[in-house]
């Protein structure tokens, strides 16, 4: 077989000759002026698929393969008005892929990076399929094949059109359709599974509510997968720990999004790390499902269209707390203050609480008494001077915290103040603070209430036995927990969604199906629902308190 090289150098000398005289010659020089022209066509085009980037040389042979195809054949001109070659992505030079290095030159190895980031940055759906007056060929001159590739390029451009692409910050803006580039289906999504992902403490001293959230998540996961998954597609769920700590949560979403190109995530934990993971997930037009948190970052007016919750917010939950103080212990407003981890978190819980006061109260009231801890410490001192400096009588403390910081502070102050209420939120973690404090001595456990955005696990409702028995089946050795069970639920309610869209699956079409979800019964007590405006499933607030032995128990909040 001749060489490239040899077979673009006998075209050139076909291409660059002098029409012959005779008729004849003439045809014999038409019939392999046009076969040579497109020999150098294809040769291009293979050049370019090949992702081998192209001399100066063998550019201008190109074009000028174009140009005598064209006046060869009388067809109209392959060359665009800038004088570069129409290729396959639509008012683009064949070669205009290519990136440059600051001199000028062709920087081969900035194409490879473009090249190894397709699957994460493909051709808009605009790009995908050619319109008839942008490609130079008359329609029903272009071969079937080249047809057959434009038909199910739009048609699978049309069904994830609006999914998400990644982009590096010096990228142009996220286009609205992350595909892969061979299967042209949206990023984290094959013939044979789904991938979400989970960013969580997994290490450092809120460590256990990841862990939590991740075997809640995955108890569904492989309960689906091993009835065949889901419209055939099995479930995985790739983590990421970010430590709790904010600086770390940017780096974990990109590890998910670059490396294991998830579809989606689910179940991410915290609020002052939500503050970085939300930002990223809405750039990226990415699902960001059943956040860990209840804060009101998550929950605008009107709802991101990206974002869905499953829980109570903080307001709900601490204006529960407060209600339950002063209607049912008979406590005054002014003597309950609030311990709260120093940052977006804390604030949430803080701001609750004095939305909750100024409800009871009519409007104004003085400021109400914060004690700060700093995140990922256990160092209350500062918190415990301050409550102790503390003229007023406080009777009451509503706690924003995590469950390592919460059982510190209890243990104290519980022999100063032996009839002070403690009451937390869900996010403390109900089992792990229950341990922390059991192990300190029976009488830190009892009294102690926590706020729940799921029902008691020692109750017998339906979600709370289907929940134990998946919980025994996949993870013999794991107890009963509420914020595993949290995402238990936050996962069920997932699945549906998934199922309902079918197996043309992207992320509008599950943000569609997801608003489309009402009065959805799983078993809970309370129906579930999503809307357009309504991206929040539940505001139920159930309430447990602990006794001696660390067992939580129902009780009544009103």
């Amino acid at each position: 077989m001749m060489e490239p090289s040899r077979v673009i150098l006998r075209a050139r000398g076909l291409l660059l000759r002098r029409p012959m005289k005779s008729a004849h010659s003439r045809s014999r020089t038409t019939i392999a002026a046009v076969l040579c022209s497109a020999l150098l066509v294809l040769l291009g085009l293979g050049a370019t698929l090949a992702q081998t980037p192209p001399t100066p040389y063998g550019s201008a042979l190109f074009e000028r393969a174009l140009e005598a195809l064209s006046e060869r054949t009388s067809l109209p001109s392959l060359v665009n008005q800038n004088g570069a070659p129409t290729g396959f992505r639509s008012g683009r030079s064949v070669f205009s892929g290519y990136p440059t290095s600051p001199n000028g030159a062709l920087d081969t190895g900035a194409w490879q990076r473009e090249r190894k980031g397709l699957s994460r940055s493909p051709p808009s759906p605009h790009d995908l399929s050619v319109a008839p007056s942008e490609f130079s060929f008359p329609l029903d001159l272009s071969s079937r094949n080249q047809m057959a590739i434009n038909e199910a390029a739009k048609a699978a451009a049309d069904s994830a059109g609006s999914s998400v692409a990644a982009q590096s910050p010096a990228a142009a803006p996220a286009q609205p359709a992350a595909l892969d580039a061979i299967n042209l289906r949206p990023t984290g999504i094959s013939e044979n599974e789904i991938r979400f992902g989970i960013v969580a403490p997994f290490s450092g001293s809120a460590k256990e509510l990841g862990r939590q959230m991740k075997l809640g998540i995955e108890t569904v996961f492989s309960l689906v997968n091993e009835a065949g998954g889901v419209n055939g597609r099995q479930l995985k769920l790739f983590s990421a720990d970010d430590g709790y700590e904010p600086s770390r949560t940017g780096e974990a979403m990109k590890q998910l999004w670059e490396n294991d190109h998830v579809f989606g995530m689910v179940g991410n934990v915290g609020t002052p790390t939500a503050v970085v993971a939300l930002p990223f997930a809405l750039d990226h037009k990415m699902l960001f499902f059943g956040a860990f948190t209840g804060a009101n970052l998550l929950r605008q007016v009107p709802p991101d269209h990206y974002v869905f919750n499953y829980r109570a917010n903080y307001s709900e939950e601490t204006e529960a707390a407060v209600r339950y103080l002063v209607t049912v212990r008979g406590l005054q407003p002014s003597e309950i203050a609030v311990f709260a981890q120093q940052d977006s978190y804390g604030d949430a819980g803080y701001e609750g609480v004095a939305k909750a006061v100024r409800a009871l109260r009519g409007g104004y009231t003085e400021p109400i008494l914060r004690l700060n801890y700093k995140r990922n410490t256990v160092d209350v001192t500062d918190a415990v001077a301050r409550l102790q400096s503390r003229e007023s009588s406080i009777k009451a403390i509503v706690m924003v915290a995590a469950y390592r910081a919460a059982a510190n502070f209890i243990v104290k102050t519980r022999d100063r103040y032996p009839h002070m209420i403690y009451t937390n939120v869900s996010f403390v973690g109900s089992t792990a603070l229950s341990e922390e404090l059991v192990l300190q001595g029976a009488r830190f456990a009892d009294g102690v209430i926590v706020t729940q955005v799921v029902p008691a696990v020692s109750g017998y409702s339906r979600a709370v036995l289907d929940y134990k028995t998946a919980l025994t089946k996949y993870f013999s050795g794991e107890r009963p927990d509420y914020v595993s069970f949290e995402g238990y639920v936050v996962a069920k309610i997932l699945v549906e969604a998934l199922r309902r869209v079918g197996p043309q699956l992207d992320t509008e079409k599950l943000i569609d199906t997801l608003e489309d979800i009402h009065d959805f019964d799983m078993g809970l007590g309370t129906p579930l629902n999503f809307g357009p405006s309504e991206h929040q499933a539940s505001h139920k607030v159930w309430g447990t308190q602990l006794d001696k032995s660390g067992h939580f128990n129902a009780i009544d909040l009103e």
